[in-house]
């Protein structure tokens, strides 16, 4: 089958041919019919060491078709669409991931290829009014934004709520989860025509963060802001991780680059942090 390979750090991937897995016991051997890219899969290629000499096939989330499957699986999945989840091992307590969790992609092989095997409990239906392309754009963002504001956050119908980077995956899943949830929604982003998109998803307001007099001038800016989340970029997370601060009621924190963080007020909730990240950083959520 044809896949791309992560052979080596800071360089395209390499399309080439590799064995078609075959299924083991519990496990299903799935046809992929679309892929999505994450910035995970960026982050990867420029943070991690290879894995194996042959180089590893990256991609969290995609969707296919049901080829073949393995041992003690139910044979009527053949031909079955399906969705891939990308969590894999979270384990036993639903507040925290427990330390055998990763994520489909890496270390193991992902979806950028024309065949995948994975646990048969990794797999559900597509719903049938997604095509395979918006199936497979749907899991790893959308699942990260629903636990943000909903299991973590606990979002209230009502609740103002600052949304940072909107125009990202996940940030711009969380916009339209708290919208249909009737929370009042105000967003910022880096270009106007992303929070124009933004406001048509129906946030109330937008703030370009680039712009030099900032949102908290603005005669639009939210009073009595009850939840912010935020993607925090390397290149702007400082000021951001000041400002949440803030928000939450705590004092400033001097963090590293490139952190995803939840504020509630007098909380703080981590979330998908990089690996270059220090090891009291990504075991945050112990903390909670």
């Amino acid at each position: 089958m044809k896949a791309a390979l992560f052979k080596e750090k800071n360089l395209p991937l390499r399309f080439e041919e590799v064995a078609t897995p075959i299924p083991s016991r519990g496990q299903v051997l799935v046809k992929l019919r679309a892929a999505a890219l994450n910035h995970r899969d960026l982050w990867i290629q420029k943070e991690q060491a290879i894995p194996s000499a042959f180089g590893i096939i990256l991609g969290s989330d995609g969707s296919g078709i049901i080829d073949s499957v393995g041992e003690a699986v139910d044979g009527n999945l053949i031909g079955q669409e399906v969705i891939m989840n990308p969590g894999i091992g979270w384990g036993k307590n639903p507040l925290v991931q427990s330390d055998a969790f990763k994520f489909l992609g890496f270390p193991d092989a992902g979806t950028f290829s024309e065949y995948l095997v994975i646990s048969s409990k990794q797999v559900v239906e597509k719903p049938a009014h997604l095509s395979f392309e918006e199936a497979a754009a749907v899991p790893l963002s959308g699942l990260t934004a629903y636990r943000a504001l909903f299991s973590r956050a606990r979002l209230r119908p009502g609740e103002k709520v600052l949304i940072t980077g909107v125009g990202g995956g996940a940030a711009t899943w969380a916009l339209k989860f708290a919208v249909a949830f009737q929370a009042k929604v105000f967003i910022t982003s880096g270009t106007e025509e992303k929070l124009k998109k933004g406001i048509e998803l129906g946030a109330l307001a937008g703030f370009n963060y680039k712009e030099k007099t900032g949102w908290r001038k603005s005669e639009n800016t939210p009073e009595g802001l009850t939840l912010l989340l935020t993607v925090l970029a390397a290149n702007n997370s400082r000021p951001c991780l000041t400002l949440l601060c803030q928000v939450a009621g705590s004092s400033s924190l001097e963090g590293p680059l490139g952190i995803s963080l939840l504020f509630h007020p007098g909380h703080c909730f981590g979330s998908n942090f990089p690996s270059s990240a220090p090891r009291w950083v990504r075991k945050m959520n112990f903390f909670l």
